[in-house]
């Protein structure tokens, strides 16, 4: 029988019993009047029931049209509903991008609902990584990932830098009088043997200091972990750790910073950008940027 559904009568029922006029109805439907009540009286004809009751001002539902009213209302807003997300679904572009796991927690997630908000056509696929991407292998759009920007085949685009510094936990950090006073606590570090060297040499303590106990991360974020349970001393960014700084949990002892690094937005020089890509660099760019206006 839905062959015989007659839709334009229908569509003019349910606009004209929303605004209780036909004149009202035939502007939503960019009608004549007379079209809309004309469509009206072929419903009632073929339901063989009146619909409305014509007032000299106007118009009043019959117990019959206050029955079909409902039921036609949530139909038209369900098909509307769907049928928006069909065309919406037909513009949405996925954009795969792989991140460092500190960028990821530190920074990215906290903004990624602006990003959202902001370009809801982009269907965004982040998985996260160690430092070490490989952007054709894994299909990637974007790496996002620390480093001094020199990626073969890469174009690379800085983002933030990632100045490190001495982060521990309070009752670590209550021992700590001095720079050399790190000496005597194990240190937290990374696959990167010189950071603790370069950080000791830019706290005026010599380089060729006897070296203390230290454990290994291939990742800042366990590494911090570490550091707020009272592991030892971790040398990581502060600017990634901001949440953890401000509560107290963490505490930077030391002013002093070293910088062998900085986030990079990396892509494959061979991959034209889609407007999806240029729309997750913009936003990127533009929110560091606001940030750094803002400090």
């Amino acid at each position: 029988m839905r062959s015989y559904l007659p839709l334009k009568a229908l569509r003019a029922f349910e606009a004209s019993a929303r605004h209780l006029s036909f004149t009202r109805a035939a502007e939503e439907l960019h009608v004549t009047q007379a079209a809309v009540s004309h469509q009206v009286k072929r419903l009632e004809g073929l339901l063989k029931v009146p619909l409305f009751t014509r007032l000299p001002r106007g118009l009043m539902l019959t117990q019959e049209g206050e029955l079909l009213l409902p039921v036609l209302k949530n139909a038209f807003d369900q098909m509307s509903h769907t049928l928006e997300r069909l065309g919406e679904s037909r513009h949405r572009e996925v954009l795969n991008v792989g991140v460092v796991g500190t960028f990821a927690v530190g920074w990215l997630l906290p903004r990624l609902a602006d990003f959202h908000d902001a370009y809801p056509f982009v269907d965004l696929r982040l998985s996260t990584h160690n430092n070490r991407a490989d952007l054709a292998a894994e299909g990637l759009d974007f790496a996002i990932r620390f480093g001094t920007g020199a990626w073969h085949g890469t174009a690379a685009q800085p983002l933030l830098p990632a100045s490190l510094s001495v982060l521990c936990a309070p009752d670590i950090a209550v021992r700590l009088d001095t720079p050399a006073d790190v000496l005597h606590e194990t240190w937290l570090r990374s696959y990167r043997a010189d950071e603790w060297a370069e950080w000791l040499l830019a706290a005026g303590l010599p380089r060729s200091l006897p070296t203390t106990q230290s454990i290994v991360f291939d990742s800042s974020i366990a590494m911090v972990e570490a550091a707020l349970q009272g592991v030892g001393v971790a040398l990581a960014p502060p600017l990634m750790f901001s949440r953890q700084l401000s509560s107290g949990a963490l505490v930077q002892p030391f002013d002093t910073t070293v910088s062998l690094g900085g986030y990079w937005l990396t892509r494959l020089q061979a991959r034209a950008e889609t407007h999806a890509m240029a729309s997750f660099r913009q936003w990127l760019l533009t929110t560091i940027n606001l940030r750094e206006a803002e400090r």
